[in-house]
């Protein structure tokens, strides 16, 4: 969680460096729409949690509304403090994120990704390292550290670390490092 301006230029230097970029450019608004809205984000996430004072307020507001409209035209729902530092959204289209959802460092987020209450209301809790392939969903379970999580994958029960999923439910394909697609992360464009 952003809770001061130390780690909001943490968090926004790690998100430059999960797509590739090494530091923010003016441009970045009409070229790389996903990280100016993730930059957009974590401002609204550093001025809700940091100043409550009223000109704080305003200023969140601004922001917020910035990402909500952004967000809607880019195909994203995602609610503030939830991602951790070195979040990668990796193309437009669809991103639903439930707001209770916890996720760690480094996530790295692909279309199509729902993640959602489970049938007991509980919510998604997300470790490091985690990589979620295009249109898989994650429903109120816990996802260890160095998880990838294929392609089309449904997950309904806890993940441990280290491992891979893939199927509807997601079953454990492959352990450690065997077969990692998500070891190569470059400039998204």
């Amino acid at each position: 969680m952003i809770d001061s301006k130390e780690s909001l230029r943490r968090y926004l230097a790690e998100d430059l460096a999960a797509h590739g970029l090494s530091r923010w450019r003016g441009h970045y608004r009409l070229t790389r729409r996903i990280v100016y809205f993730q930059w957009l984000l974590r401002k609204s996430e550093y001025w809700a949690n940091v100043r409550t004072d009223p000109i704080g307020r305003v200023v969140f507001t601004w922001y917020a509304l910035r990402a909500k409209l952004l967000g809607e035209r880019l195909g994203f729902t995602v609610p503030r403090n939830v991602f951790g530092p070195g979040l990668s959204i990796a193309h437009v289209g669809l991103l639903t994120v439930n707001s209770g959802t916890r996720v760690g460092a480094r996530c790295r987020v692909h279309q199509g990704v729902t993640l959602g209450n489970g049938t007991d209301d509980r919510c998604p809790v997300l470790g490091d390292d985690v990589f979620l392939g295009p249109n898989a969903i994650v429903l109120g379970a816990s996802v260890g550290n160095g998880v990838e999580v294929r392609a089309g994958a449904v997950v309904i029960r806890d993940v441990p670390d280290g491992v891979h999923v893939a199927g509807v439910p997601a079953k454990i394909i492959a352990g450690s490092d065997e077969g990692r697609i998500s070891n190569v992360q470059g400039p998204v464009r």
